[in-house]
Formats: structure tokens, C-alpha cells, sequence
């Protein structure tokens, strides 16, 4: 088995800076950490978890606890989480909360009782976790008072609706799925805020919701803005039913740039969440906390980006249309 030891000879370094670049703690150039890394690559080395237990008493693995892992932004956190926390020779254990409050709790018990050095929740929507005797990190947003990082989720919606009144759209609907979610609250926050004086809009939720933004399109609406690529999906759909065209007759956009908002017809406007960002400043805040150094970095967030796509466009009617500048 390759060694630390081996790896500092090689390199012509201390055995403890060769450990403080695999693990991410002391002082170490980022030209050396790149160089040890590199060589224990090519080496093959694999810490020992046991060998580290018994030096620092940690594992060297950290807890996860997704919401529900069948929508498909979770998996894609899961994993950019496992890959950030691999570069400092981490791993992870992941749990499914599966859509309940009283799973959630269950999920980071049985992780503390797997002997995890912290906890990386994103939590149940309007729950906040249940405390726990390890470190916690939590990806939520703004709004909730326990976020360690997030996406700037108000930032996003104002985007979209920024970029919705630039086209000239001044009657639009904000469409929601779930009023308990602080993360969508923030994101339809931050389209309100950024409408102009000139543009009227009706918020409304869930599945009845859906069913009003047909009705406000059919009553004028030219624009429907959701707060997921998910719920904006389901619009699509009911919108075809209702013979209304995108974006012919309606502008629709959708929030976090999922895999299939590319390749719906047309294809999905929407926002993207800076996933690598999070997750390697998430890996951050839970290491420092375990470490007993906090990061500076807590509870910031990280700027969302506009992603254009065909499913938007200006309004077609002059009477439905703000005049550009």
C-alpha cells in the first residue's frame, strides 16, 4: 500500500505538508497541493479511514440529506457534493428524507450513529433540521436563518423578470408550487420586486394554479413565470391542451436549468444555479465547522445566471406590449 511517506519522498516535502494537501487543512501552495495530488494519484494512495479515526478521531466521511431525490435537481447536487468533497479526500454517505419532515430527522439520526464527522442537509421544505451532535451545514436560501450557502434565489427570479419586462411584457402571471417553501417564496419575491410600475401580475399556487395561469393567458396574460423548470413543464403541457402556443401567444419561463429544459419544445428560459460553486463552499463551511474554524463565507450566496432560450419572446399583440426604450 502507498504511503504518505512514499508520497513526501517523492516530492521532497514533509510528511505533514503532504497530509495538509490531501486533507485541505494548513498552509500549502496551491502549485504543491496540485503537485502532492497529482502524485498520489498517480501512486494510487487511498487514506486509510481507520488509520485516521484513530489519529484524529474522525472518519472521514460526512453525512447527506437530500429532500427527495426522484426530482431531478437533487441527484445532481448529491453528486457535485460527493465530488467536491472527494478532493479533500472525503466521502460521503447520502440519505433520502423522501418528502417527510419525520424521515428527515430519522435520516441524520442513523447517519450520526454511522460515525459521520458532519452533516450536510438540505432540508424539507419549511422544516428546519433537527439538531444534532456533529457539525451541520445547510443548503437552503436566503430567508431561512439557519442557511449556511445557498443560490441567490431572489436574484434569479429577478432576473427572469427583468428580462421578461425588457421584452416588453406588461401583464404577467408568477406561478408557484408550494407556499411553505422558502425557496420559492424568495425566488417570487425577487420577481415581484423587479417588475416595473407598469406591469400588472397575479401570483398563484400549486395545481389550482396551473390551471389559472391557462385562465389569466386566455384573459390577456402574455408571459407565465414559475419557480421551477418542473412546474413550468406542467404548464407546457396544459397550455398545448388549451391550443395556446410558446411563444406565440405566451412567454414561459422555468428556474434551475434541469436536463430536459433544453430539449423541451421550445426550449426552456430559465436560470442556473452555480451547482459546483455551492457544493464546494458547502464542503467548505462543514469542514472549517468541524474543525472548529468557522468559514467567512457563511450564509452567502451564490449569483444565479440567465440562461436565454426560444420559449421566451416579445409580445406579438401591440395592446399587449410595453414600448421598449
Amino acid at each position: 500500500m502507498v504511503s504518505i511517506k512514499k508520497i513526501a519522498r517523492d516530492i521532497g516535502v514533509s510528511t505533514a505538508t503532504v497530509s495538509n494537501a490531501l486533507t485541505g487543512k494548513g498552509r500549502v501552495s496551491e502549485a504543491m497541493v496540485a503537485r502532492i495530488r497529482a502524485r498520489a494519484e498517480e501512486l494510487g494512495y487511498r487514506p486509510s479511514v481507520a488509520a485516521r479515526a484513530l489519529k484524529t478521531g474522525q472518519t472521514g466521511i460526512l453525512g447527506l440529506v437530500m429532500p427527495d431525490l426522484t426530482n431531478p435537481l437533487f441527484p445532481r447536487i448529491a453528486q457535485t457534493l460527493s465530488l467536491a468533497a472527494e478532493t479533500r479526500q472525503l466521502g460521503i454517505l447520502i440519505a433520502d428524507s423522501r418528502g417527510s419532515a419525520d424521515e428527515q430527522g430519522e435520516a441524520l439520526r442513523r447517519l450520526v450513529g454511522r460515525g459521520v464527522d458532519g452533516l450536510l442537509v438540505v432540508p424539507q421544505k419549511g422544516t428546519t433540521p433537527d439538531p444534532m451532535p456533529v457539525p451541520m451545514a445547510i443548503i437552503n436560501t436566503a430567508s431561512d436563518p439557519t442557511n449556511s450557502v445557498s443560490a441567490d434565489h431572489a436574484g434569479g427570479g429577478a432576473l427572469i423578470a427583468r428580462h421578461i419586462a425588457d421584452i416588453g411584457h406588461r401583464k404577467v402571471v408568477i406561478l408557484g408550487g408550494d407556499r411553505v417553501s422558502e425557496v420559492q417564496r424568495d425566488r417570487i419575491a425577487g420577481m415581484t420586486r423587479a417588475l416595473r410600475d407598469d406591469m400588472g401580475h397575479r401570483v398563484c399556487w400549486g395545481e389550482v394554479g396551473v390551471a389559472q395561469a391557462v385562465a389569466e393567458v386566455q384573459a390577456g396574460a402574455t408571459a407565465i413565470m414559475t419557480t421551477s423548470d418542473l412546474i413550468a413543464l406542467q404548464v407546457r403541457s396544459e397550455l398545448m391542451r388549451a391550443q395556446i402556443s410558446v411563444p406565440g401567444q405566451v412567454s414561459l419561463t422555468g428556474f434551475d436549468d434541469m436536463s430536459f429544459a433544453p430539449i423541451m419544445h421550445p426550449a426552456l428560459t430559465t436560470v442556473a444555479q452555480d451547482v459546483d460553486e455551492i457544493a464546494h463552499r458547502a464542503i467548505e463551511i462543514l469542514t472549517a465547522r468541524i474543525a472548529g474554524t468557522p468559514s467567512d463565507r457563511e450564509g452567502q450566496t451564490v449569483p444565479m445566471r440567465l440562461v436565454l432560450r426560444q420559449s421566451t419572446s416579445i409580445p406579438t399583440h401591440p395592446a399587449q406590449r410595453r414600448s421598449i426604450p
